[in-house]
Parts: structure tokens; C-alpha cells; sequence
């Protein structure tokens, strides 16, 4: 259930907004009203609102000084609502992240599309946030922070490891390390099991695609650039593993976090 401050200083648009939508079919509950910018500020210090709901011109402070005031620190989403007159105003908010624009008065099904973008917005950062923390999850996990390599105890898990680690973006596979060691094939890959939980190629996909989030965090190279970095040299196969780790393409990766930022 998303939370939604209502800041409008005239009484009947603010409590048809308040009371008029079906709010519940949209996902959201009303958490509290305010007058004024300066009154929004403070209840929005209080109830920490997913959407804010404003208009532009207010006594006191207005709008947009009340969006400049909290919106990066509080981290909510608004709706900007304001008269035909003031409509190319109320596009400065674009500086501050505002995307959803409406004009009174208002058109409930179209108060309803902005908040469910918004809705699939938020949904979508939450999605990239933890994708962020799994995939550091996974780097404890296995071992793939730079400072942090993991020592199995096996002297042939920890050189499997290792060669991972320093030739992940060339073809590699067990066969290539058991002829460097002089042991089977069949036997490393069971004590690399046994030692990690994962297979040697799964391994070997998690670390390549945990560089290419790196890359792709960079945002300095092309996707298919990233792919071969990483390892990849068909570049299907690398969309098909990144989305079976991440749970989305590259590109859509790509995207998100950058609107997130």
C-alpha cells in the first residue's frame, strides 16, 4: 500500500482529492493533508509518504520551493497539480525529478494512470535495489570481492578460484585447469562442488556477470562491448545468463538504475 500526502491549500480541492478517488483501487491510503509548502514540509517529515500530491501556487511557500526543500532527502514521488495558467510553471519541477504533470481540475482516470507509472516506477527501484544487495550477497558469498578471496582449503578449488578470477574474461573451462594439474576433470568439479555449492560454470557465469554489472554501472561501454569483457563471446548466450541472474536484460538494467540515480 503506497502512503499519499495531499498539499493544496484551497479546502475543497484538497479534500475532493482527498476523499473523491477510489483510492484503494490504486494501491495507496491517504496518510495526511497540508495547506501550505511549509506545512507540507512538515508533514512530510512526519508521515514519510511514498507520493505527494501538490499544487504549485500556495501562500507561504509554494509548490516547487517545498519539492526543492524535501524531495531528495525524503525520497517520495509527486504529482504536481496546477491551473492551465501556471501548467508551463510547474515544468520546472522536471529539474527536481517530477515527472507527472495534472491539470485541475481533475480527471480522476488520469490521477490514476500517473500513480499507477509511479507505482511501476517505484516497483521497478525496489526491484533494482535488490538486485543490488543480492549480487553483493553473492559476492560474499563466493568470494568475489577483490579483497576478499576465498580460501577453501582444497589447493585445487582455491587454484580453480583464482584462475576464475584472473581469466574470467577468456574461454575457460575445468579441462583447461585439470591438464594444468594434472588431475581429472570429472574429480574437480566435484570437490569445487562440494567446496562451493556451484558448479564450476555456474561460478564461472556469476563472477563474468557480476564484472559486467560493474561495466555496465560505468556506463562508459556498449553493451555488447560488456559482454565480451566480461567473457561472453556470443552475445545471445550473455543476454540469456545476465537475465537468468539479474532477472532482466542488460538494457533495461541499463535504464533503471540510471533512473534511479
Amino acid at each position: 500500500m503506497h502512503r499519499v500526502l495531499i498539499v493544496e491549500d484551497e479546502d475543497i480541492m484538497r479534500k475532493g482529492l482527498m476523499f473523491m478517488p477510489k483510492w484503494q483501487e490504486v494501491d495507496c491510503i491517504v496518510v495526511g493533508e497540508a495547506i501550505n509548502g511549509q506545512d507540507g514540509l512538515e508533514k512530510i517529515k512526519k508521515y514519510q509518504p511514498d507520493i505527494v500530491i501538490v499544487d504549485i501556487n500556495m501562500p507561504i511557500m509554494d509548490g516547487l520551493e517545498m519539492l526543492e526543500n524535501s524531495i531528495e532527502e525524503y525520497g517520495y514521488d509527486a504529482i504536481i497539480v496546477s491551473s492551465y495558467g501556471e501548467f508551463e510553471y510547474a515544468r520546472r519541477g522536471i529539474s527536481l525529478g517530477v515527472t507527472e504533470y495534472l491539470l485541475k481540475p481533475i480527471n480522476y482516470p488520469k490521477l490514476y494512470e500517473a500513480i499507477r507509472k509511479i507505482q511501476a516506477k517505484r516497483n521497478t527501484d525496489t526491484q533494482i535495489q535488490n538486485t543490488m544487495r543480492q549480487l553483493d550477497v553473492e559476492k560474499k558469498k563466493l568470494g568475489l570481492l577483490e579483497h576478499e578471496e576465498k580460501k577453501t582449503g582444497n589447493r585445487y578449488v582455491d587454484l580453480m578460484i583464482q584462475t576464475i578470477h584472473e581469466k574470467y574474461p577468456e574461454r575457460l573451462t575445468v579441462a583447461d585447469i585439470s591438464e594444468q594439474c594434472g588431475m581429472s576433470a570429472t574429480y574437480l568439479n566435484v570437490k569445487f562442488k562440494n567446496a562451493t555449492g556451484y558448479t564450476f560454470n555456474d561460478y564461472l557465469n556469476r563472477y563474468r556477470i557480476q564484472k559486467a554489472v560493474d561495466l555496465l554501472r560505468e556506463n562508459e561501454y556498449k553493451v555488447y562491448e560488456i559482454a565480451e569483457m566480461a567473457g561472453f563471446s556470443d552475445y545471445k548466450y550473455f543476454i540469456k545468463v545476465f537475465k537468468k541472474y539479474i532477472g532482466c536484460s542488460p538494457a533495461r538494467f541499463i535504464n533503471d538504475a540510471n533512473a534511479k540515480e
